[in-house]
């Protein structure tokens, strides 16, 4: 009798109650999918960064309490919303189909890492363990498959932030960590507070919670403001990065490499002469971008003397972008040291190359869906050495285009000696879409991360020379030759993100997993003791 009073009898506030959750039901989906776009929404190159916080807040309180499979899916809604519209880019050449299937793929990832994010809102201080999943999740999406796919990093969209000299302290991982906490203690702050509303009180150890997973993101972002310095350390650098312009727009401009040659060679011989009119200073050193020799000048005789009439013009060490094709083995992507007066002295090749783009997994596979498989009629392979070039003095650190997406390909040119970072890149093929300011970005990170200055010329813009703070001194328009010509502090100071290497990222990896491992054994506890419950309840009913 006592059952079934205890089935029937609700307080008045049940229906209402019930009301709330079906109608929670609904709204978490659309929810979900906003929360991604507000993610998307805070990268360049919209200056709206601060809107990373209400998003992962939302994700938060979409997430909390939710079952493995609702989690599951809601991840996945949220990870659409934020990686369709940012890596619309991709598809800006060759259709929908490369897009689509690496913004699913990146979605898939986030989806999972939602599912753990969830089952950690179970333990106390969950906005710690949340946030630390979320970044072991970045760190997955970074190496597998393929190598990885850094792009959409949290720490990415931090170029501009309060955050950002977290960077100097612990790298991309520590920054992406300290945001989505801050993100997810706003939503734990709103929770506690319509908990005091409901009861008229909440445990001080919430209240304190909630206040730390807010302010101490904060805090230390101020705290590691020292660290962030455009000094001189060791004097300055007259440096000029190259932006020739690319015949057309798209993948086509390929079928015009000498062009692109031609055009560099050009705007570095007009800047000869506009050093010899004094109207700009001289150049201890020059960067040309990725690819603006398409011709391998080893082989194509052509190239070869374009290149050194138009370095001997200058006067001064050149870094040359080209494709170098051996008689056998896969292509390289070669940055080459050319001197005035000895040609060509040494070479770093690409070590991060792109897969579907510089190499294609899969052939046979992926032509199934598309046809443009076969623009990359031959791999690119990848280097094995750190780039470090000796240019005039200056130890240069080389990281070409796509490998400034990684922390280690950066970290290791800074590691052997690299007093400024140079990041020749070729976006081109992107048009005028949101991928060249997204990866600007990321070298402005890399620049507060390692305390360098950042020079990144590029075949069709944006280039741009970059202080250590982060700050873009210099920065040409999109598809327009030109040259930048800057004094850029030089520093041999390593910072502390750069002395731990991916030791934070190793140690957020490990809370993330002590996190989910100590929820699987209180739901493991749980289930035990309800089984050994059930028989016992089961004898006093009969």
């Amino acid at each position: 009798m006592s059952a079934t009073i205890t089935s029937t009898d609700e307080s008045p506030s049940a229906p209402a109650a019930r009301g709330r959750r079906l109608g929670a039901r609904f709204v978490r989906p659309p929810a979900a999918v906003f929360s991604g776009l507000l993610l998307y929404a805070s990268f360049p190159p919209r200056p709206l960064w601060w809107l990373v916080l209400p998003g992962f807040a939302l994700l938060g309180w979409v997430l909390f309490g939710r079952g493995l499979r609702a989690a599951f899916g809601l991840g996945l809604l949220a990870g659409l919303g934020f990686m369709l519209p940012l890596l619309h880019w991709t598809g800006e050449e060759v259709g929908p189909v490369p897009w689509l299937a690496l913004a699913v793929a990146e979605a898939l990832f986030i989806a999972v890492g939602c599912v753990g994010i969830s089952a950690v809102t179970r333990l106390a201080y969950w906005p710690v363990w949340a946030a630390a999943v979320w970044t072991l999740d970045e760190a997955l999406r970074a190496r597998v498959p393929f190598g990885g796919f850094p792009w959409g990093k949290i720490a990415f969209g931090q170029a501009e932030s309060t955050f950002l000299p977290l960077a100097a302290l612990g790298g991309t991982p520590l920054l992406s960590f300290a945001v989505v906490l801050c993100g997810f203690g706003l939503f734990e702050a709103v929770r506690q507070f319509r908990r005091y509303r409901v009861t008229g009180a909440v445990p001080r150890a919430a209240i304190a919670v909630a206040a730390a997973t807010v302010a101490v993101p904060v805090a230390a972002a101020f705290a590691a403001l020292p660290l962030v310095d455009s000094s001189a350390e060791d004097g300055t650098a007259t440096v000029a990065a190259i932006q020739g312009n690319v015949p057309r727009l798209g993948l086509d401009f390929n079928a015009q490499r000498r062009a692109v040659l031609d055009n560099h060679a050009d705007r570095t011989e007009q800047l000869a002469r506009e050093v010899k009119a004094g109207t700009v200073p001289q150049p201890d050193f020059v960067l040309w971008p990725e690819n603006s020799s398409d011709l391998d000048p080893y082989r194509n005789p052509d190239a070869r003397d374009v290149i050194d009439d138009a370095v001997r013009a200058i006067g001064v060490p050149t870094v040359i972008g080209a494709v170098v094709s051996p008689e056998t083995g896969p292509l390289r992507n070669t940055l080459i040291k050319w001197d005035p007066a000895a040609g060509p002295v040494a070479t770093y090749d690409k070590r991060h190359i792109q897969p579907f783009g510089e190499y294609m997994p899969m052939r046979s596979f992926v032509r199934i869906f598309s046809k443009d498989v076969d623009r990359v009629q031959r791999d690119f392979g990848p280097g094995r050495k750190v780039g470090v070039f000796d240019l005039a003095g200056t130890k240069v650190g080389l990281v070409t285009c796509y490998e400034a997406a990684f922390d280690d390909a950066v970290r290791d040119t800074v590691k052997n000696g690299g007093q400024l970072i140079a990041v020749p890149s070729n976006n081109a093929t992107f048009g005028r879409s949101e991928m060249t300011y997204q990866q600007l970005a990321m070298s402005q990170v890399r620049a507060v991360e390692h305390g360098r200055s950042v020079v990144v010329p590029v075949t069709s813009g944006v280039s741009a020379v970059i202080r250590p703070d982060g700050t873009i001194v210099r920065k040409t328009e999109m598809f327009t030759p030109a040259a930048l010509v800057d004094e850029v502090p030089l520093r041999s100071s390593l910072t502390p993100a750069t002395r731990m290497g991916p030791l934070p990222e190793g140690i957020l990896a490990l809370l993330a997993l002590a996190g989910l491992g100590w929820v699987t054994v209180r739901g493991v506890r749980a289930r035990r003791l309800r089984g050994a419950t059930a028989p016992e309840t089961g004898g006093s009913a009969t």
